[in-house]
């Protein structure tokens, strides 16, 4: 495929892509009351061989082609076209997560730390439990999990599945439903975001050892916490300048902007080297940027174009994976069931009872439970690097990708239930 075939299409890809995420959301909004992000991720899923898959397998492939190209030599290497796709939905992904670290309130995380502590760790520990329990039943059926698979591997990568919350569409649900400069909506976010990030780092000891390679694993969590650990001792004050900057010139220029791109894209370039994935440097660099007329700024410049244009293009594309109908049989339909209690009990009622005793009220601990009960797309990452790396088998992936999409869907109408007769009502409209 030449350079204007691979641009012509793309053009289409995204008129497509826009077309679709606009109709699904404004009846998903209406009718279904699902946030802007749920609807772009259930666009996904029927743009991809799930529904269009089925009512027109040739369009749907040459639309968004997932077949590999076969080269002159023989290799096969990932089709350019969603290649390109990808890139750029992963542009999108990075700074909106930037812009999320922008409204993160650090400071009101810090007065209340030990009830997020106490999430946290409820996040993490009860999942991760039940979801190596999970995989001893599971292990010894060759239909679930890869044959070189140890047993240790097998259970820390479903604990991990299992730990997971949809940080990118927790994020943007706290931010359209209002909630981003709440109590709760911040305990979710900071809590969200260290359950998201020993996920990864449990992963990434999985894959050390599917591929026998600890350096990996050693890699990921180094490099997660040195960066850290850099960016609020040692990037903070230095990042400053950025306010400095903006007094100077009256407002953010254009190289300033610049300047900060180039941040931001070697943030994420650093944290997606080291095996915890981009999103997490640019969220961090996002909460030790310097707040005021320059943070104020940056939202007004890049918001909306990247929650109008890119984002929807990473909902989208993640969706594109989804196979819904590989779940054929009642016993694969009981193991989902299953897995899905596993999961809400794990993750959303846990949550629930860590925030309660964290101080909150019930309503306040049931919208922070809703919240974190959420797998979204952050699971379907997990999951498709699981399904590549050859630990899970396509039917696992296909399970587990029902119990995010059911989680996730469960989010908006219980948060929107819950805000009923608050000051936060308006906001879920």
């Amino acid at each position: 495929m030449s350079n204007f075939d691979l641009v012509t299409k793309l053009f289409l890809q995204l008129t497509v892509i826009l077309i679709t995420c606009r109709i699904v959301t404004i009846l998903g909004r209406r009718y279904l009351g699902q946030t802007d992000v749920v609807c772009e991720m259930i666009a996904g899923v029927m743009l991809g061989p799930s529904l269009l898959g089925l009512i027109a397998p040739d369009l749907q492939q040459w639309l968004f082609p997932k077949l590999p190209v076969l080269t002159a030599l023989g290799d096969k290497i990932p089709n350019p076209s969603m290649s390109i796709l990808y890139a750029i939905s992963q542009i999108g992904l990075a700074i909106y997560m930037f812009l999320i670290g922008l409204e993160f309130d650090t400071k009101l995380l810090k007065h209340h730390i030990k009830s997020a502590g106490l999430l946290s760790a409820a996040g993490i520990i009860t999942p991760f439990i039940l979801g190596a329990i999970a995989s001893f039943f599971l292990y010894n059926n060759g239909s679930f999990l890869q044959p070189n698979v140890t047993l240790w591997a097998a259970a820390l990568y479903l604990g991990a599945s299992m730990t997971i919350t949809a940080f990118p569409m927790l994020a943007r649900i706290i931010y359209e439903r209002g909630l981003a400069k709440t109590r709760f909506g911040t305990l979710a976010l900071g809590a969200a975001s260290v359950d998201d990030g020993v996920a990864w780092c449990l992963l990434a000891v999985v894959l050390a050892s599917v591929k026998n390679s600890m350096s990996i694993a050693v890699l990921a969590i180094g490099g997660g916490i040195i960066y850290v650990l850099f960016a609020i001792f040692v990037g903070q004050p230095l990042l400053s300048i950025f306010t400095r900057i903006t007094k100077r010139d009256a407002g953010v220029s254009r190289q300033t902007l610049t300047l900060l791109l180039i941040v931001l894209a070697f943030c994420a370039w650093f944290t997606d080297a080291t095996g915890i994935y981009a999103i997490f440097g640019a969220f961090v660099l996002g909460a030790v940027m310097p707040r005021g007329e320059f943070a104020q700024q940056i939202r007004q410049h890049t918001e909306f174009f990247t929650t109008s244009f890119l984002l929807p293009i990473f909902f989208v594309f993640s969706g594109l994976n989804t196979q819904i109908g590989l779940v054929n049989t009642p016993a694969l339909w009981g193991i989902t069931i299953l897995i899905l209690a596993i999961a809400i009990f794990g993750k959303g009622v846990s949550c629930t009872l860590a925030a309660r005793l964290g101080g909150e009220n019930w309503r306040n601990s049931a919208i922070i439970g809703s919240l974190m009960n959420a797998r979204g797309l952050m699971e379907l990452i997990i999951l498709n690097v699981g399904l590549e790396q050859g630990i899970i088998t396509p039917t696992l992936f296909t399970i587990m990708v029902i119990m995010a999409i059911i989680t996730t869907l469960m989010a908006s109408p219980l948060i929107a239930f819950l805000l009923q007769g608050t000051n936060y009502e308006k906001s879920s409209v």
